[in-house]
């Protein structure tokens, strides 16, 4: 098969590859890609499970103006070195690792992660490192009970380009987004993208329940952002158990949205994000 990443995913790649600084950061056998953007405070977005970089698409434009952005692909994922691991516990001393490199191990920055990201983040944040506040998107790893909109398709198994794009249409439809004029070309190619080049399987470490004990760790503040329609988990179990009666979180439901809140929700999502990590900054 030809590449099945649609020209207008490349055309956008390519044009924030050229605004990108790329820092590539050794740890141990791994090398791991990061890319910034913008100036300011550093806030640091890690994308979900089969993702990459691209996850934050819609957010890279509006957060750079007020911080700058550090994205990376996580070990086994996009572009980083194929990981030598399978294991969760060193997916986040890797990127644990990569942070004291880029920032040094006292220089406060902001944290956000989606999905399996969000799982991610709390736990690099549970580790000590000076996050200053945190943000989940859609965070994977929360235990509940997930309820599935429709069984995935094999991707690895399509013969063309033709049942390749099917599955990954399907796919975003049953996992990812709730609106289907929101499965458009440019999440087609992002999700494409970053499908076939993800080499670390995630599924199963955010199915186990690391998310609260991690959350418990962590001594800063933290806020959780759900789709209505997140096929992972129902939204109003998380806010019963990651929210109610927990003094330094908060948490906020988007109304029909599904489980990529950060790009069916992008307007709203940055909104809430910018006011989220510069009420942080007033108020430290």
């Amino acid at each position: 098969m030809s590449s099945p990443v649609n020209q207008q995913t490349l055309d956008w790649i390519a044009e924030f590859e050229s605004r990108a600084t790329r820092h590539v950061v050794t740890v141990g056998e791994h090398q791991v890609s990061w890319r910034q953007f913008g100036e300011g405070p550093p806030l640091v977005l890690i994308h979900g499970g089969h993702g990459s970089w691209l996850h934050w698409a819609r957010n890279i434009e509006a957060l750079s103006q007020d911080f700058s952005l550090w994205i990376p692909n996580l070990a086994g994922y996009g572009d980083s070195s194929d990981p030598r691991f399978d294991d969760f516990a060193t997916m986040v001393d890797v990127t644990a690792e990569c942070l004291t490199q880029l920032f040094g191990p006292d220089t406060p920055f902001d944290l956000a992660g989606f999905s399996f990201g969000g799982l991610v983040s709390a736990n690099v944040a549970a580790k000590g490192l000076p996050v200053r506040r945190l943000a989940l998107l859609g965070p994977g790893g929360h235990g509940g009970p997930r309820r599935e909109r429709g069984k995935l398709i094999n991707w690895k198994r399509a013969e063309t380009d033709e049942a390749l794009l099917e599955a990954m249409r399907f796919n975003l439809w049953a996992h990812m987004i709730y609106a289907d004029e929101q499965i458009d070309p440019f999440a087609m190619g992002i999700h494409t993208y970053s499908c076939i080049n993800t080499r670390f399987r995630s599924r199963g470490i955010s199915g186990r329940g690391l998310l609260g004990p991690a959350l418990d760790n962590y001594s800063g503040e933290t806020f959780i952002i759900w789709g209505e329609h997140d096929i992972t988990c129902t939204p109003e179990y998380l806010m019963t158990h990651m929210i109610d009666g927990q003094a330094r979180r908060q948490g906020v439901i988007l109304p029909e949205i599904g489980h990529w809140v950060n790009y069916e929700a992008a307007e709203p999502v940055n909104a809430l994000l910018k006011a989220w990590f510069l009420e942080g900054k007033t108020t430290a």
